[in-house]
């Protein structure tokens, strides 16, 4: 990762104290202020929600208390797409205030039009959605156009001196020739890449193009070999995690590292996985069953490699075995000979739908707020 040099010493000191303490900590606050999108991606699980819940929006003060809870170096702001909230230009220069790191994450679609909200700054990067090239990012959200206008976005942001990286999420069917041919565009482009296989979302539309753990380790191999090991492009995710991708790491996850806030609170007990919600950031953390959740113990989390998971898991890795992680830096990710063991998954217990429960009582909340709210959103419709 290049981020300047100040603010990597930043980051890097703050989990070496944190990795010292031996008590669980957050890398970075996930942020989702809003669950309106102006997509309909058929691999997402984070739109599939009644109109009166994509209508809410985390405040300014929310999201600075979120950050204040957890005391994360560095934020990370999705959605939904976060560029339909009004207060985001607000929400992103008073992180970038507190100097925390803040990733804007976007489709791009709404970007050449609220650019002018933002100024470039050592503490804030674009992270645009662009799932490979034309054919295979159009396909992925489901609507033709959208690479060019991102490819655009990318262009004008970079004009401007903003920071900017592309955040693709490969899905099963993934053809590893146009992957790393896409991944040599976005390199001469001056562009990096944070790379993850996509999660399974138990709501998502297409339940049919997720990897399993096999086939994503195959398949990451198969596309890091056609770039020197991965050294032939600049990537966010951090050497360790490349490899573990790539099959040579037994890791974990570290669901607490990247904590996620939501419109709906603090979501237990990670991004990914929607098994309740709390009010406070401590309670997230003292209350959940960390020991409940995770590849082997939970049939939700079977396939998962993703980066919010296992990054966390990385980055512990790098400061106990720093020679480890400086020696895939300069050889590249290892993409033949033996795997590393897997986790056994035959005593995983069985995945819980809890997801009615948790919209129900939240449509309950919202109708004692505001009881004139449900008919007005009927009268929309």
């Amino acid at each position: 990762m290049t981020l300047p040099l100040s603010l990597l010493a930043r980051i890097g000191s703050y989990t070496v104290r944190k990795e010292l303490s031996g008590k669980k900590y957050p890398l970075v606050l996930m942020l989702e202020p809003l669950l309106r999108c102006n997509l309909a991606c058929p691999g997402c699980g984070k739109i599939d929600y009644p109109d009166a819940i994509l209508n809410q929006r985390l405040s300014v003060q929310q999201c600075m208390d979120a950050i204040d809870e957890c005391g994360a170096p560095a934020v990370s702001i999705a959605g939904g797409e976060p560029l339909l909230h009004r207060d985001m230009p607000q929400i992103v220069q008073s992180y970038i205030a507190k100097k925390k790191f803040v990733i804007l994450c976007t489709n791009a679609l709404l970007l050449k039009k609220k650019i002018d909200d933002y100024q470039p700054s050592t503490f804030f990067t674009w992270s645009i959605h662009l799932d490979g090239d034309k054919g295979m990012h159009d396909h992925a959200v489901d609507q033709a156009g959208t690479y060019e206008v991102a490819i655009e976005a990318i262009e004008m942001a970079k004009a401007r001196g903003f920071r900017v990286q592309v955040n693709c999420t490969v899905f099963d069917g993934a053809d590893p020739a146009r992957l790393a041919a896409f991944f040599d565009e976005m390199q001469k482009r001056g562009v990096e890449i944070t790379i993850s296989p996509g999660y399974s979302y138990e709501r998502a539309a297409d339940q049919e193009h997720f990897l399993t753990r096999e086939r994503t380790k195959n398949f990451f191999r198969d596309v890091l070999r056609r770039g020197d090991g991965g050294k032939r492009w600049t990537f966010t995710n951090s050497p360790l995690f490349l490899d573990f991708l790539a099959g040579n790491q037994t890791y974990e996850c570290t669901p607490w590292s990247m904590p996620l806030r939501t419109v709906f609170g603090w979501q237990k007990p990670c991004y990914l996985v929607g098994e309740g919600y709390v009010d406070t950031f401590a309670e997230l953390m003292e209350g959940t069953n960390w020991d409940d959740y995770g590849v082997g113990k939970y049939e939700k989390c079977s396939n998962c490699m993703v980066h919010c998971g296992f990054e966390g898991t990385a980055a512990s890795d790098s400061i106990r075995n720093p020679l480890k992680m400086l020696a895939i830096s300069r050889n590249g990710v290892r993409t033949e000979g033996p795997m590393a063991p897997d986790i056994d998954l035959s005593n995983a217990r069985p995945a819980q739908d809890v997801h009615s429960s948790h919209v129900e009582r939240e449509l309950a909340k919202i109708k004692a707020a505001d009881p004139l709210a449900e008919k007005r959103v009927q009268r929309a419709a």
